[in-house]
C-alpha cells in the first residue's frame, strides 16, 4: 500500500480523494496527465486495495477505500521536515 502511495501523481490523488469520490476525467484534470497514465496510476491503487471504483454510465468515480487512510496521509504530512524558517543555531 505504501508503494502505491509512493509516486507524486498517485499521493495527489489519494489526497484529493479524502474530500470524497472523484470522476476519472476530474482526476485526469488534477493529475495533468492523458488518460492512459492516470488510468495506469489508478489501477495500481485499487489492486494495491487504496482505491475502491463503481462505474455510472460511462463514467468511473473513485473513492478512498478506507477512511483512515486520510488520517494516515495526515498524520506522515505532520512527520514530514518542514522547510526550515529560521536559522540553524549551529
Amino acid at each position: 500500500m505504501i508503494k502505491a502511495l509512493a509516486h507524486p501523481s498517485r499521493l495527489l490523488i489519494a489526497e484529493a480523494l479524502m474530500d470524497g469520490e472523484m470522476c476519472v476525467c476530474d482526476l485526469k484534470d488534477l493529475v495533468g496527465a492523458d488518460m492512459s497514465t492516470v488510468s495506469k496510476h489508478l489501477s495500481m491503487m485499487r489492486q494495491a486495495g487504496v482505491l475502491v471504483s463503481d462505474k455510472r454510465g460511462l463514467n468511473i468515480y473513485y473513492r478512498l477505500a478506507c477512511d483512515c487512510l486520510g488520517d494516515f496521509l495526515r498524520c506522515l504530512d505532520q512527520l514530514a521536515p518542514k522547510k526550515a524558517t529560521t536559522k540553524p543555531c549551529c
